[in-house]
């Protein structure tokens, strides 16, 4: 049949159509198709049930509770996976110091929770060597880890961290030029080439790069130009000559002259007070240098939270083509009240409590009011102070004080009344000074009880004092409260005249002398020294009124010795006083992050003369701890006299705050 089915196809496939017998022969051949089997009827689809829970509303988003948050936790039966760290190719170019300092692997102990973790860890620091490597000038640097697949016998992953650093690339040319189409004037450009300081050939560093651009636009502002600015410098390498071509827009700005204030924000300080504080005028090429000078003045004030000054541009370009720029001073209020508290212990003085409020702008501007408190073992005492800082000049201080005051030492008892009044230039913490002065006058109603050679008994007198007391103070140290460089030089002079009731008129005059000076041996330690000299010219010591008399002892003298216990003592073994005075102290002090030690050794002497001398001298020496907070460091020093006295301390205990000198 397929023979014929095939003859057939190819019959039609002639050029003959096929008749209709021919047809009807042709489905004669076929086999009748089966009758179909009849089929079971369809069963009904069953009922929808409705979903209760998809037709319900739904409920407002601030009534859905989120499920509780798990943290992972690792799982404590599995070890830690430990490992060792070998470097290669950072150390020949000074780098793996660095790299270690930064490392991801070398943080944690050198474990981690996985090897996963561990190639993780591996990953970040081929990028950091990378990346060190390149900041120095190795820019065709490769870098790569591997890590062991295997403990080693020490139970450790070895990671190996392997850095080629290709060759180093250096400056070729360098071009500094205006910022589109602005040139670069001559006197711009000459300032800025002497502030970038790079040269051709040198290696290009990343830091020393960056720190040039920094010194550019430092440089041009103190040279007249406020308004400078650098662009995005562009270094072309050229990897055949491994050298890179090195190009820097500058914007210089318009040259500027100083002119006059401005005030913005919550003004303190009106212009008439603010206009004697700078050191510069009107006119003159501006100068960033004292514009910061300016600044550092106004903090410190003490009155200001924060302050800003910034230049201002007017406008007004005079033949020269250089514009005059205001100072626009942006103030914020600070608080003008405070209270204070200090306490001090030393053997001889006792204990010391002193408490002091202040209202540092009570009569503006800066007209500051104070009252003081002292509560001690052998003082109490009440002071009153009020004190006109930046007086018609910059860093002038007028001051006038009250103070009574009792006093019960072992060399004589004192209840004083005193006036004083000064004309000062001082230091701050804030605003550190080379040179001051300070010249004053006082006027003192005191009654002394004393021990009096001549009579064999205590004595008692009261005493009318007028004194002119002069300072004037050079001062080249690093630190006004822990010097760690430089030195100090320190005279006072005050000429005095005094009345005692029922004796007669004396005048005399008291000279004090003071060298210091600190030489950092290390970094961590720092020799410290220091020399005094006093003298009283023109009166008899026991013609002095006790409290004006020359002592030495305590914290602040030769240590090792109670309060005023050094020199000459009277029958009852009560110290006598003196008219001259030589002491000497040498301390190292060793500084371990906030705390230190300090070994030190005293000396001084106490003489019934003017003359100072150094015959007799006594000696102590001790140990002090020391603990550095952002105010100055805090003391405490023990310490012994050398051959000690009878009626002498044994151990002597000081505590306070500021170095001894």
């Amino acid at each position: 049949m397929a023979a014929g089915i095939a003859a057939a196809i190819a019959g039609t496939a002639s050029a003959q159509p096929a008749t209709p017998a021919a047809e009807a022969d042709l489905w004669a051949e076929l086999p009748p198709l089966a009758p179909l089997a009849p089929t079971a009827p369809l069963a009904p689809p069953p009922p929808v049930v409705p979903d209760t829970e998809l037709s319900a509303p739904l409920l407002p988003l601030g009534s859905v509770a989120p499920p509780p948050v798990v943290a992972a936790t690792a799982d404590p039966k599995l070890p830690d996976v430990r490992y060792r760290l070998q470097i290669e190719g950072l150390k020949q170019v000074d780098l793996e110091a660095r790299f270690r300092g930064l490392s991801a692997l070398l943080q944690d102990g050198r474990k981690a929770g996985s090897a996963a973790q561990v190639g993780a860890r591996a990953k970040v620091d081929v990028q950091l060597a990378e990346n060190l490597l390149r900041s120095e000038g190795y820019y065709d640097a490769v870098a790569s880890a591997v890590v062991g697949p295997l403990p080693g016998p020490d139970g450790q992953l070895l990671v190996a961290i392997t850095a080629t650093p290709g060759s180093r690339y250096k400056l070729g040319t360098i071009t500094l030029k205006g910022v589109g189409a602005a040139p670069l004037g001559p006197e711009p450009l000459g300032i800025a080439r002497a502030a970038l300081g790079l040269s051709t050939g040198d290696f290009i560093v990343a830091p020393a790069i960056e720190s040039a651009e920094a010194s550019v636009v430092l440089r041009l502002p103190e040279q007249g130009y406020p308004f400078a600015a650098v662009g995005q410098r562009d270094i072309v390498l050229d990897d055949v000559r491994f050298s890179g071509d090195y190009t820097l827009p500058v914007d210089a700005g318009r040259k500027a002259r100083f002119g006059g204030f401005r005030l913005a924000g919550d003004a303190v300080f009106d212009l008439d007070h603010i206009a004697i504080l700078p050191r510069f005028k009107a006119g003159e090429l501006y100068d960033s240098r004292r514009v910061d000078d300016l600044r550092q003045a106004l903090i410190a004030t003490s009155l200001l939270s924060t302050v800003a000054v910034e230049p201002d541009a007017t406008g007004a370009i005079d033949a020269e083509g250089i514009e005059t720029v205001d100072l626009l001073v942006r103030q914020t209020r600070g608080p003008s009240r405070n209270l204070a508290a200090n306490a001090g212990f030393g053997t001889g003085e006792g204990l010391r409590l002193s408490g002091s409020w202040t209202n540092r702008n009570l009569f503006p501007p800066e007209g500051a009011v104070s009252a003081a408190v002292v509560v001690g073992t052998n003082e109490q005492s009440v002071r009153g102070q009020f004190v006109r800082s930046n007086a018609g000049q910059r860093d002038r201080a007028f001051q006038l004080g009250a103070s009574v005051v009792r006093q019960r030492f072992d060399a004589y008892d004192a209840q004083t009344i005193g006036l004083n009044a000064s004309l000062a230039r001082a230091s701050t913490p804030v605003w550190q000074k080379r040179w001051t002065w300070s010249l004053g006058a006082e006027l003192i109603a005191s009654r002394e009880t004393s021990f009096d050679p001549k009579q064999a008994a205590r004595d008692e007198g009261t005493y009318l004092i007028a004194a002119l007391p002069t300072q004037l103070g050079y001062d080249r140290s690093d630190n006004l409260l822990d010097p760690t460089r430089g030195f100090r030089l320190t005279a006072r002079v005050s000429p005095e005249a005094q009345q005692r009731t029922g004796g007669p008129f004396d005048s005399y005059g008291r000279f004090l002398f003071e060298a210091s000076a600190y030489y950092p041996a290390t970094r961590s330690l720092v020799i410290a020294g220091r020399a005094r000299v006093g003298s009283i010219v023109g009166a008899p010591r026991d013609e002095i009124a006790p409290s004006r008399r020359l002592y030495a002892g305590g914290g602040g003298s030769v240590r090792g010795y109670g309060f005023q216990e050094l020199g000459p003592r009277g029958a009852d073994n009560e110290p006598l006083g003196g008219r001259s005075l030589t002491e000497f102290a040498l301390e190292a002090r060793y500084r371990f992050g906030d705390y230190g030690i300090v070994p030190f050794i005293d000396a001084g002497r106490l003489g019934e003369d003017s003359t100072p001398s150094l015959s007799g001298m006594r000696y102590g020496v001790g140990i002090g701890a020391r603990y550095y907070t952002n105010f100055g460091p805090m003391r405490i020093d023990v310490a012994m006299p050398i051959n000690r006295q009878p009626g002498e301390s044994k151990v002597a205990l000081y505590i306070s705050i500021g170095q001894a000198f």
